[in-house]
């Protein structure tokens, strides 16, 4: 039987587990594989190799973090509160550090030569990190109506 403690651990695996895809695969498809994208990072000739190697690192590491969370969320008892909680803080982990990465010195979210349009004001990369956070933290609150290890 359906309760409305186990609807809302369902709503919250699903909201972290489209996080976990946008997380595995978003970097590598703007970053390397969409040619706009590409142009701008590894496929960009301006870049230095070592940049190119960090911005491969980030790629990797996104895809390793959902991986894992995803694994978290759907092997059996991946519906638990923790699993779902412990899954949303590894998924928010790449997009905070986007976001703090502008915080560095000379650090921008795009190189000048390019143009990139902006949405409400912010970066697509920064508003994308904005939504997937907002949708983690929606995920984290649909847990806190259930009990401490309720299963789906």
């Amino acid at each position: 039987m359906t309760t409305p403690a186990t609807r809302s651990l369902s709503v919250a695996r699903v909201l972290a587990v489209l996080v976990a895809l946008a997380t595995m695969f978003g970097a590598l498809l703007a970053d390397f594989v969409i040619p706009a994208g590409a142009a701008q990072h590894l496929r960009n000739d301006a870049w230095l190799p070592h940049a190119k190697f960090h911005d491969a690192q980030y790629i990797v590491l996104s895809i390793l973090l959902g991986v894992v969370a995803l694994t978290l969320l759907v092997q059996r008892g991946g519906g638990s509160r923790s699993r779902v909680w412990t899954a949303c803080a590894i998924l928010a982990t790449p997009w905070l550090g986007l976001l703090g990465a502008i915080l560095f010195p000379g650090a921008a979210v795009h190189d000048p030569e390019f143009d990139n349009v902006s949405i409400i004001g912010l970066h697509p990369q920064v508003l994308l990190a904005v939504i997937l956070l907002t949708i983690l933290l929606v995920a984290v609150l649909f847990t806190a109506r259930t009990g401490p290890g309720e299963l789906t």
